[in-house]
């Protein structure tokens, strides 16, 4: 059984320099566009990170210095994938808490301000561990018959993700078939930042990390205004630190209860 698409979706995975969502860069990326009438579109690239690839990384994914040295920064072709991806929604395998907050801040350190809060998550790891409790290549498996070949690999890694979302699809009767729905189902549609510094909690948003996890981000802000300065001084996500400026700038508006 396929996807009920009403748009196009991009299933998208990255190979990066680590996995501070922060401060790590990409160093390959791979997406696939599934559209409405049934035709696939690809967008592959290695990307020079401007920075080193630590050892540990490059054993993982295969790709070290002098592979992405002559390679473009994303910066230099941020305008052009966010053109690409635009009007879609997203899909990937562990991609609401890592690989859209790394491509956020990707396109936010080029000058690129993208807002996804309108496109559907579609993240077939949350399905999967919702389900069955294992990895990508387990999933391969379970759902597929297959072995895992070239894992880590950014365009292997994320044509196994399409795989498995469609055996998912066949195999439960009760999944949704529409990206916003399946979103909501795999419960990943409560963030507030892509880091997930906040969450939303009946309509609020709260904090979901330190000494005020468990709070109203307004009620904090409001008896403790230095600590949004904290935040915006730190070294948080730049999505993180968006969010919460346009919370707080909403209050200081009066259009937020405190």
């Amino acid at each position: 059984m396929k996807l009920n698409l009403k748009r196009p979706i991009v299933f998208f995975d990255l190979e990066t320099t680590g996995t501070d969502t922060a401060k790590d860069r990409i160093v390959e990326l791979a997406f696939v566009k599934m559209n409405p009438n049934g035709t696939r579109d690809k967008y592959v690239k290695r990307i020079n990170p401007q920075m080193p690839i630590p050892a540990d990384s490059s054993a993982i994914h295969g790709i070290y210095d002098e592979d992405v040295k002559d390679a473009p920064t994303f910066k230099m072709i941020g305008n052009e994938l966010n053109n690409w991806i635009r009007g879609c929604d997203f899909g990937g395998y562990n991609s609401t808490r890592f690989d859209l907050p790394l491509l956020a801040e990707e396109f936010l350190r080029s000058g690129i301000d993208v807002d996804f809060t309108e496109r559907a998550m579609v993240d077939v790891q949350q399905i999967f561990f919702k389900m069955e409790q294992r990895s990508l290549s387990a999933a391969l498996s379970f759902y597929c018959g297959k072995t895992m070949e070239n894992a880590h690999s950014a365009e292997a890694d994320i044509n196994a993700t399409i795989e498995v979302l469609e055996a998912q699809l066949e195999r439960y009767e009760n999944l949704p078939k529409e990206a916003a729905s399946i979103q909501e189902f795999a419960g990943s549609n409560d963030m507030v930042d892509y880091a997930r510094r906040m969450v939303m909690k009946d309509g609020t948003p709260i904090f979901n990390f330190g000494k005020h996890k468990g709070r109203k981000v307004t009620e904090v802000l409001e008896k403790e205004p230095n600590y949004y300065d904290w935040i915006m001084n730190s070294d948080f996500a730049l999505h993180t630190k968006q969010k919460i400026s346009e919370i707080f700038n909403e209050m200081k508006l009066g259009r937020l209860r405190k």
